[in-house]
């Protein structure tokens, strides 16, 4: 056998305290009150203190020719589900991008057409045109847009 689960090496180690805890019951009735109430302190303080543990076959470790080997859970395979599960964040990654970038340049576009009316309603000397501050001055005409009552 070259394989040997690590629970094989447990086993002796199991059948020594079942051994022993069967034979602890079996006399606790020929002990004194005092003796059985400190074993059962002893018990809850044992219990309270002991790590659950995993069981290394759950784990998938393996000892074999001497080496501790891992092996991760067995595989489900490829089902719809699990294809589904994946792509759902691929896709909704992929609408959120397009959709930012569709409202980015939504907003380009509706500044840009902004700016171009602007130029077309008002009279201005040509060299306003080059005038850095220029746009700033639209952006801030238009944002106060004037009230006509």
């Amino acid at each position: 056998m070259t394989k040997q689960d690590l629970t094989l090496l447990q086993a002796p180690l199991d059948r020594l305290g079942q051994q022993f805890a069967q034979a602890l019951t079996r006399h606790s009735g020929e002990l004194s009150y005092d003796v059985s109430e400190r074993l059962r302190f002893a018990r809850q303080q044992a219990l309270a203190a002991r790590k659950p543990e995993m069981a290394p076959a759950l784990l998938g470790m393996h000892l074999s020719n001497g080496s501790l080997t891992l092996a991760g859970p067995p595989s489900e395979g490829l089902n719809g589900w699990n294809i589904l599960g994946s792509a759902i964040p691929l896709i909704a990654l992929v609408i959120g991008l397009v959709t930012v970038s569709w409202i980015s340049r939504e907003n380009a576009v509706a500044e840009l057409a902004a700016v171009d009316s602007a130029l077309l309603l008002d009279e201005l000397p040509p060299a306003a045109y080059t005038d850095p501050g220029f746009a700033q001055f639209l952006k801030q005409g238009l944002l106060e847009s004037p009230t006509n009552d």
